[in-house]
């Protein structure tokens, strides 16, 4: 397997700026098998996980990139594990960030990777 760390690091930066620019642009990363679970609600396959990714309430999103916590971990069947904690900000509210985590399991297939399992939640304290 090609380095776990660097894969997950560049699908983190990836799979982030194009949910802060077009959401709909993250439809090739999940396939028929894929799950998502977002605070509590779940989806299966692409076309779910599109529908719910496409109609959350907030219009507009930004991701704090470069201070996110990212932690990657190779498993079974050569695919990786990654956790990611940090902040957004929702509709351009700056005064109130919400922080956030998310876990995915990327899996290789046909050369490419495509996200299994997808879990996000907002975290509140």
């Amino acid at each position: 397997m090609s380095d776990p760390v660097q894969i997950g690091t560049a699908f983190v930066k990836f799979y982030y700026q194009t949910f802060d620019t077009d959401r709909s642009n993250l439809a090739s990363l999940y396939q028929a098998n894929s799950m998502l679970t977002f605070s509590g609600a779940q989806a299966m396959g692409t076309t779910a996980i599109m529908e719910k990714l496409t109609s959350l309430s907030f219009r507009k999103v930004q991701h704090d990139v470069e201070g996110l916590n990212i932690n990657i971990q190779p498993t079974v069947n050569d695919s990786i594990l990654v956790f990611v904690s940090g902040q957004l900000i929702a509709d351009d509210d700056s005064e109130h960030p919400m922080m956030f985590s998310q876990v995915f399991t990327l899996c290789p297939a046909n050369g490419q990777w495509f996200i299994l399992n997808d879990i996000f939640n907002l975290s509140f304290m």
